[in-house]
């Protein structure tokens, strides 16, 4: 890329509602030290008149989706740290996907950025894959909280893979989709699971 920055870097993260000012102070803090080019962030809880909760120094370009109601919601921030240009945003109603197209220096680049809901969630996301199958190319990144395993490995147990997780895995081999976590973690358990202690000393 030109300029004086010559990668991206790319986070996710499920906040678990910003309503609270003390968990968008940690938000923000966060984000400062991990230092992303991007930021993807799942379960905002915000409606349209709370855009602002979600402004960061340094971060100008700001991309929510949301429903009528405090749930679910999803965002893309970018840093200004580069030149980003939008070309298209298509967002969810209800506030449980966001697309985002536009050039970072010129190059392409799509972000689709989706938290699905707790049931049904493997159809779900196969039917936003079928939606923006014409947008999506060599240059799109989907990031997320999918609340469904891709593999085995993903599991907490050793249930296997149910019919609509299996559908959305052909989608994904349909639609030439990578999984770059197991890329470079092949035979890793990559699922997580917190209980409620740990949501109330380690969330956001």
């Amino acid at each position: 890329m030109d300029g004086s920055t010559n990668h991206i870097s790319i986070v996710t993260l499920n906040v678990n509602g910003l309503n609270s000012p003390i968990k968008r102070h940690r938000l923000v803090s966060w984000i400062k030290k991990t230092n992303p080019t991007i930021c993807c962030l799942q379960e905002t809880h915000l409606i349209g008149k709370d855009i602002h909760r979600l402004k960061v120094k340094g971060w100008e370009k700001i991309y929510h989706a949301h429903g009528p109601r405090k749930q679910a919601g999803v965002a893309i921030l970018i840093s200004n740290k580069i030149d980003f240009k939008t070309k298209l945003i298509k967002r969810d109603k209800e506030g449980h996907y966001i697309l985002l197209k536009g050039t970072i220096h010129q190059q392409d680049i799509t972000i689709i950025n989706i938290y699905a809901p707790n049931n049904g969630a493997a159809t779900f996301i196969k039917q936003i894959l079928l939606k923006f199958k014409n947008q999506i190319d060599h240059n799109t990144i989907i990031m997320g909280d999918f609340n469904t395993p891709l593999s085995p490995l993903d599991r907490s147990s050793k249930q296997k893979l149910n019919k609509e997780t299996i559908e959305l895995n052909i989608t994904i081999n349909n639609l030439d989709l990578t999984d770059i976590y197991r890329i470079y973690q092949p035979s890793s358990n990559g699922y997580t699971f917190f209980s409620l202690m740990d949501l109330t000393t380690t969330s956001l």
